[in-house]
């Protein structure tokens, strides 16, 4: 499917039938793709980050629970961190395979950007090659089960943390750069709540007809797509998990 009428988007469905990733890439970013070697193997490496995200999840609630201090209900899975780092490793290798030398790759220090709204907004993973920013991406993700609340805030993030570096990437921030890459990727939990028609209230104006009896999983698929194609993000990942399966 074309989601701007000349780029097409990518979907894999890996080999365990569970999972599932769609990639709305914008326009400068399929031709990479395509010469991209790490590519071939987008099935083993994406289902081992997320094998990695719910064994990392896991082990964090399970450490929790073991020293008495675990997080209100599933706030552990968010104040851990570090369960998408299969995720970043798989983006740094197909930087790297881009021909992007790995010491121009920052993923765990050294992330903070600088913004217009805000003094600075840290990143998942940064390219910054002789003082100019080359990529951005951020890995986000959702699980159960309150999935209204938490919807709301992951798509107003998503789309504040863009403004606020395009806007300062106006205003010069980011020096002499040239436009960046900037790359979003977000896993939901593929599970009976995520997947539940969602009604939508219309008191005064009707909402657009896509939203209408959309689940969250849709809602989501359709925020990665229009972030795409509203270009505030050159490309975008939107990937589903069962938390059982994979």
């Amino acid at each position: 499917m074309a989601i701007d009428g000349k780029t097409p988007e990518k979907e894999f469905r890996f080999s365990d039938g569970c999972s599932r990733l769609i990639i709305s890439p914008g326009y400068a970013s399929l031709s990479a793709m395509k010469k991209n070697s790490t590519l071939g193997q987008i099935d083993r490496r994406a289902r081992q980050a997320v094998a990695r995200y719910w064994g990392t999840r896991l082990a964090q609630q399970r450490k929790q629970e073991e020293t008495g201090r675990a997080d209100q209900g599933l706030r552990s899975a968010v104040t851990g961190g570090a369960q998408m780092d299969g995720f970043v490793d798989l983006f740094t290798d197909l930087i790297v395979d881009a021909g992007i030398t790995e010491k121009y790759i920052f993923r765990k220090k050294a992330l903070q950007l600088p913004g217009f709204f805000r003094p600075t907004k840290e990143w998942d993973l940064l390219v910054v090659e002789d003082n100019t920013l080359v990529a951005a991406i951020e890995a986000k993700s959702q699980v159960g089960p309150s999935f209204g609340n938490n919807f709301n805030n992951r798509t107003e993030e998503a789309m504040g943390s863009a403004l606020d570096l395009w806007t300062a990437y106006r205003e010069g921030a980011l020096l002499a750069s040239p436009q960046p890459f900037l790359g979003y990727l977000f896993m939901l939990e593929d599970c009976a709540a995520s997947n539940k028609p969602v009604k939508v209230r219309e008191p005064h104006f009707k909402v657009f007809p896509e939203f209408v009896g959309a689940s969250y999983m849709k809602r989501y698929e359709l925020f990665c797509r229009k972030l795409v194609l509203e270009r505030h993000y050159t490309s975008t990942a939107f990937i589903t998990s069962d938390r059982v399966r994979g």
